[in-house]
């Protein structure tokens, strides 16, 4: 999670008015927080010194001034490295269709090179490792992530490797089966609601010594300390505040293409054999018109 989401969620959930207050102003000011004395912001906020200490402390900094300089540099990051479309709100009732192609595109092809940066090629090497070794792989997380997780599902079972997603109310069950020998990939963007699947299920998989994979949002989390390998969703996606989860979508969906395709590589001319094997089998009696289809 982002320190941009974390000062949302801590203005969205606290009780109290000045932490409240305080976080709005933050996520209002952006970039722009630390040019402020933390007078100013008392006086724009109705609040004290002593309160923006609190605050930042509630947050994990020592002080003010180390949480505005690390909330500005991440905000300065962002406004630098990608375009004007907000993620949360990338097109507006005025927009034409032309405009919406136009930012929709732009917006997913962004995800999809954030999220290439943040990809370790060495840990992407070792949880593919592991899905091929392990005897069953199971994967566990909320709607949309697990209809994103049945495309990754199905393009494995055409390498012949079993990916397990638990029906409504089964996961508890699910990952009480497993053991040391399998294998559990956790998507979670917030990967920090203890009290929700799929953070809810680490327990469950520590106590059976299940290793887990984590495709979890940039920052630490509960789910990203539990797990032994962890991808990073491209992040700047509000929790609440948006028409939909456009941008995280796409960027679980291309760490997952990575995977299998990591996953196909190990044993590359024997997958290849196989997929082409049952394509023609299955397929055969498809028939093309366009010459650049024809087999």
């Amino acid at each position: 999670m982002t320190l941009f989401q974390r000062v949302e969620e801590l203005t969205v959930t606290s009780q109290n008015s000045s932490k409240k207050s305080i976080g709005e102003f933050v996520l209002r000011k952006k970039s722009h927080v630390s040019e402020y004395t933390t007078q100013q912001i008392a006086d724009e906020t109705y609040t004290s010194k002593a309160a923006l200490v609190r605050f930042a402390k509630a947050l994990g900094y020592q002080g003010w001034k180390e949480f505005a300089g690390a909330f500005a540099a991440e905000q300065h990051y962002q406004e630098s490295h990608y375009s004007d479309i907000d993620p949360n709100f990338p097109f507006t009732g005025d927009d034409t269709i032309p405009d919406i192609i136009r930012k929709m595109s732009s917006l997913q092809v962004e995800s999809i090179l954030d999220t290439a940066d943040l990809l370790n090629p060495h840990t992407m090497k070792k949880a593919a490792d592991l899905l091929v070794k392990s005897r069953r792989t199971a994967l566990f997380g909320m709607n949309p992530n697990i209809l994103v997780g049945e495309l990754f599902q199905r393009r494995m079972m055409t390498i012949g490797k079993q990916v397990e997603i638990p029906l409504r109310n089964d996961s508890g069950l699910l990952a009480s089966s497993l053991t040391g020998e399998d294998c559990a990939i956790l998507i979670s963007y917030s990967g920090n609601t203890e009290t929700r699947e799929p953070v809810n299920l680490l327990p469950i998989l520590e106590s059976r010594q299940v290793p887990v994979i984590a495709i979890t949002s940039v920052g630490n989390n509960k789910l990203r300390m539990h797990a032994r390998y962890t991808f990073s969703i491209s992040s700047r996606e509000k929790l609440y505040s948006k028409i939909s989860t456009f941008a995280t979508e796409k960027s679980v969906e291309f760490i997952l293409d990575i995977l299998f395709s990591t996953c196909f590589s190990l044993s590359y001319q024997e997958n290849l054999n196989t997929k082409i094997n049952n394509g023609k089998a299955l397929e055969g009696a498809r028939i093309a018109t366009n010459e650049d289809l024809a087999e």
